[in-house]
């Protein structure tokens, strides 16, 4: 329970990170994850609040540097976010026909919140 607490308050508190060729920072396989998949053309419309939501850990993907992520996970629409629980996609949002993420803040944290609950 301690590491599981530990665990948590450490995810909390990891600003998102992006991954690319020059970093390769993987998408963990374990705990929660909100990943924004966008392309640096369309930084305009990236997800500025990814870094707020709480008991998950942000990571940012840019597709034109990692292309091999963008066919791994079917990306086809700028930008996506896709939540992931120990490894396993469990929720995806994606953007309009402008590339601009419709969902907002309080949708995705409530996704993140139902994920860690279906994990009880």
């Amino acid at each position: 329970m301690k590491t599981l607490l530990l665990t948590l308050c450490l995810l909390v508190s990891a600003p998102a990170v992006y991954v690319s060729t020059l970093e390769r920072v993987p998408i963990p396989e374990s705990g929660l994850c909100v990943v924004e998949f966008n392309a640096s053309f369309n930084s305009s419309n990236r997800v500025t609040w990814l870094d707020e939501l709480s008991d998950c850990l942000g990571r940012r993907v840019d597709i034109s540097d990692r292309p091999d992520l963008q066919a791994k996970h079917q990306i086809v629409v700028l930008p996506t976010l896709i939540i992931f629980n120990e490894g396993e996609e469990v929720k995806r949002f994606q953007g309009n026909i402008m590339m601009e993420l419709e969902a907002t803040f309080s949708e995705v944290q409530e996704a993140v919140d139902d994920a860690i609950m279906s994990s009880f």
